[in-house]
């Protein structure tokens, strides 16, 4: 297997509300379905979510798979650790596998051999992964990273004070996260 390094491109963005937070997941969705149809059938790719509990990596998840087309109930994985969902096939691609995983209660990184994970990483399609630090840097590099951090509320007086207001940091390390990147900059998005 060929690991492609790249050079981590960062771009950070503020999601004021979770109207942001849907509009950045629907445009890393369009940029997504943009790459090459050969590109997702060899490999697809992996984005790997960071952030605090409550920062809202499920509800980034969520919005991002209702962008692709994936209807009926989108379930947080915490308890299964993963969450197998499909892409409608569209005029341009064939459906698509997608794999939600969340690693938070992963005590012991063995947990990802015992737990069989290592061939669904292996198979096609998109690859969500909340909490990988959990598994103990077994998993594959990612291509994009996406680190949420809830901003302070500036109208609240009082520490702890939190808005609906987020900084998402997106970290291209691979030329998939790149082009996933460059495509996202190219798609306009509701102000």
């Amino acid at each position: 297997m060929t690991v492609d390094l790249h050079a981590p491109i960062v771009e950070n963005r503020f999601l004021r509300d979770e109207a942001a937070t849907q509009a950045l997941a629907s445009t890393l969705a369009t940029a997504y379905a943009a790459l090459p149809a050969a590109s997702l059938a060899a490999r697809g790719a992996i984005v790997e979510l960071h952030g605090n509990l409550g920062a809202g990596k499920t509800t980034f998840v969520r919005h991002l798979l209702r962008a692709l087309g994936v209807t009926g109930r989108i379930k947080s994985p915490t308890y299964a650790v993963v969450e197998p969902h499909e892409a409608p096939a569209t005029a341009t691609q064939p459906a698509l596998p997608i794999w939600h995983f969340d690693f938070y209660r992963f005590k012991d990184p063995n947990e990802w051999e015992d737990a069989g994970l290592r061939d669904l990483y292996a198979s096609p399609g998109l690859k969500l992964a909340e909490w990988p630090e959990q598994a103990g840097g077994l998993l594959p590099p990612p291509d994009l990273e996406i680190t949420l951090a809830p901003l302070p509320d500036p109208s609240q007086d009082g520490a702890g004070s939190e808005s609906t207001a987020r900084q998402a940091t997106l970290t291209a390390r691979s030329a998939t996260g790149a082009t996933l990147l460059r495509g996202m900059a190219n798609i306009e998005t509701p102000a």
